[in-house]
């Protein structure tokens, strides 16, 4: 399986008990969905490593307590900690027209109801406290916050997001 193919699920972020259970940090609003997996791919030395789960729980709502087969001590689950976790982008739960995975519009075209065709989104920035659009237009990169208020429109169809964001937002980039 390559990475390409996948999508991150989220990281191992610490031991649980002794007999090498460990916490997972997902990186989703609905950790709830991910309960009953049966596997996932662990980005182990450069590798994605298929990891087969004996049971799962959630662990103060947010975090995934999870055993996997084999990693039976302290020491196997120290191995894994800060690893990545990765499914296959086909587990992806569907979403209503209006809504999209951040990896699934990259490439999209952003045109601003006010500015007109902005660029093209490149990647998304979702380490800031808010996630931006990172936008290329003619060498030079503009960022916009992905603000629910912004989108005016998603064409999944055309790959353009429409957009009407405040004025001299993006004068100030270029």
């Amino acid at each position: 399986m390559l990475k390409e193919e996948c999508f991150y699920l989220g990281k191992i972020v610490s031991k649980f008990s002794f007999k090498g259970e460990v916490l997972i940090k997902l990186d989703t609003d609905e950790p709830e969905v991910y309960l009953e997996m049966e596997s996932v791919f662990v980005d182990y030395n450069e590798n994605l490593i298929p990891f087969f789960i004996e049971r799962s729980s959630l662990h103060k709502s947010d975090l995934l307590r999870a055993k996997f087969e084999d990693v039976d001590t302290e020491e196997d689950a120290d191995d894994l900690m800060k690893c990545d976790l990765y499914l296959p982008l086909t587990l992806l739960p569907e979403l209503e027209d209006h809504q999209f995975y951040f990896h699934e519009i990259i490439g999209f075209t952003v045109e601003d109801i006010n500015y007109g065709t902005v660029g093209t989104i490149v990647s998304i920035n979702d380490t800031t406290a808010q996630s931006l659009f990172e936008i290329e237009k003619d060498g030079n990169q503009i960022l916009i916050p992905m603000n629910d208020e912004f989108i005016e429109k998603l064409d999944k169809e055309n790959k353009t997001i429409y957009l009407k964001t405040p004025e001299g937002l993006i004068d100030l980039y270029l």
